[in-house]
């Protein structure tokens, strides 16, 4: 699902950013969809926990996401 380039000089999160709204943009992520918990992503993609909090934080400022305390993170629906 991801391909993050440790070596570049992108930091981690922008790269994450970018790849998630490409996801979102092209539609393979739908709208209302879950996204991945921060701690399962983390875990998947074996980078701090805190990256992809900022990642999501962004995502969310930007109105790609919307969470739901106690429930997860969602792919906004298109306005």
């Amino acid at each position: 699902m991801f391909e993050l380039d440790v070596r570049s000089r992108k930091p981690i999160y922008e790269q994450l950013v970018e790849r998630l709204k490409e996801l979102i943009i092209t539609e393979i992520l739908k709208p209302d969809e879950q996204l991945p918990s921060v701690r399962t992503l983390a875990q998947q993609l074996t980078i701090n926990p805190n990256t992809i909090q900022k990642a999501y934080r962004e995502l969310e400022n930007q109105g790609y996401i919307y969470s739901i305390k106690g429930k997860g993170s969602y792919v906004s629906p298109a306005s």
